[in-house]
């Protein structure tokens, strides 16, 4: 059954997880405005609560997400979900999304 509450597109972005007291870069395989889907060797587990800087192309800043849960592990890859995402960054993600939609013709109509 699928759950999820967003539009989730297969775009990969450059990222920095921290889980303990080391930054590990990451790559996202999927991203929506709620979570992503990583690509990233940072040890972690159900219910994990990690920080993500996602490099944004085009952005000055990396999007920075504080209170970030892992949702689910598979061998190579974790899906997280976003818990408090501040106003800017949530921007920031969600035109990310259209650029990508609107790139690749799936628009909504």
């Amino acid at each position: 059954m699928e759950r999820r509450q967003h539009r989730r597109v297969p775009v990969q972005v450059q990222g920095f997880l921290s889980g303990n007291s080391h930054e590990t870069e990451a790559v996202t395989l999927d991203l929506s405005v709620g979570g992503a889907k990583f690509d990233c060797d940072l040890e972690v587990y159900r219910g994990k609560v990690i920080r993500v800087r996602l490099i944004i192309p085009g952005s000055k800043e990396p999007v920075s997400i504080e209170d970030v849960r892992v949702q689910w592990v598979g061998e190579e890859t974790f899906g997280v979900s976003f818990q408090n995402v501040h106003p800017g960054e949530l921007d920031e993600l969600e035109q990310l999304i259209d650029e990508y939609e609107e790139a690749k013709g799936g628009g909504h109509a």
